[in-house]
């Protein structure tokens, strides 16, 4: 008899199978890692505009993006998850064989430095990388709160011009920095 299910789906699982799926929907449901899907996710489509924008290689763009908190998805810390994300990301583009030694220096550095949002460094990968990042984030409500409470003064300073800098390269109002919540 051939089983009528498709990818998890269906009631005709095997014991294993449905364990499997309820391990993966706990999984799905725990707050952080549903925070680093959505975060990745939105992270790589801002990361895919601002590259158009800018003019720059969108698929370097988009994998810096993806992987700009993959520390944080390997890990589950956000300790130096910056650096940390670097080498993660480094061994995983060498040991794919698809990248030359530039690409991976271009995603690497962006990763490492995602975190210094105070700093300029006029490199348009980390910097595409930082302001991706600040505007995923200001698209979640009380994201403004969870900043002004853990971010140094000059810090949040940074991340609402990062975001007024970005809502205005892409055509938004400058007014609404952060998503307010109801």
């Amino acid at each position: 008899m051939v089983r009528d299910f498709h990818h998890f789906k269906g009631n005709e699982l095997t014991r294993s199978e449905q364990i499997q799926r309820a391990v993966v929907e706990l999984l799905l449901n725990t707050n952080s890692i549903t925070w680093e899907l959505k975060h990745s996710s939105g992270c790589c489509q801002i990361g895919r505009i601002l590259a158009q924008k800018r003019k720059l290689d969108v698929e370097i763009a988009e994998i810096a993006c993806i992987l700009h908190d993959i520390c944080v998805i390997v890990e589950g810390k956000y300790e130096e998850h910056a650096r940390r994300g670097a080498e993660t990301a480094k061994r995983m583009l060498e040991e794919s064989g698809d990248f030359n030694g530039d690409e991976i220096q271009l995603i690497t550095e962006a990763i490492a430095h995602h975190s210094e949002k105070q700093i300029r460094t006029g490199k348009p990968y980390i910097e595409l990388v930082k302001d991706a990042d600040v505007f995923d984030c200001s698209l979640y409500e009380n994201a403004q709160g969870f900043y002004v409470l853990h971010k140094p003064k000059d810090v949040y300073d940074e991340y609402v011009k990062r975001i007024k800098i970005v809502r205005k390269e892409l055509g938004l109002g400058q007014n609404e920095v952060f998503r307010e919540g109801k």
